[in-house]
């Protein structure tokens, strides 16, 4: 089942099950989906959906910080909710060891030695770590730490 099928079935359920909350969520993910079929000439894949996901969760995430910045804490709660449900459709997260092994060997490959050589590396590590969802902050830090 792709996410998107996974996503509008769990819509239903919510719906029938009157869960406002995780409704709200999938009625924002569905409609970004639904964006995003409409610039696309076929139909929105995994892998696409998956960016999109991504890009949802890191709104969500900056929104939640900004709140509670802002002195917001209940809407907070409400964006680490949402992100929570969004995570739940997304590919396992790389862990840290997976993302330092990446890095090392995309150096190796890139024969990378400074800051300038970054984007190559970055490029690579991604290639590695296809399928999994990448914290790209993370993955920026670790090659900054490498090549410095």
């Amino acid at each position: 089942m792709t996410i998107v099928e996974q996503i509008n079935q769990d819509l239903v359920t919510a719906m029938k099950a009157r869960e406002a909350e995780r409704l709200s969520a999938l009625r924002m993910v569905k409609t970004a989906l639904k964006l995003r079929e409409t610039e696309l000439p076929g139909s929105v894949d995994d892998a696409e959906a998956a960016k999109v996901l991504g890009t949802l969760l890191k709104q969500r995430r900056d929104a939640a910080e900004a709140f509670r910045n802002g002195g917001r804490e209940e809407m907070a709660l409400k964006e680490e909710n949402e992100a929570r449900i969004i995570q739940e459709y997304l590919p396992a997260a790389a862990s840290l060891e997976e993302l330092t092994e990446a890095v090392a060997t995309a150096i190796e490959e890139t024969a990378a030695t400074t800051a300038k050589d970054m984007g190559a590396v970055m490029k690579a590590a991604r290639a590695k770590l296809v399928g999994k969802t990448i914290d790209g902050k993370t993955l920026s830090d670790l090659v900054k730490a490498k090549l410095s």
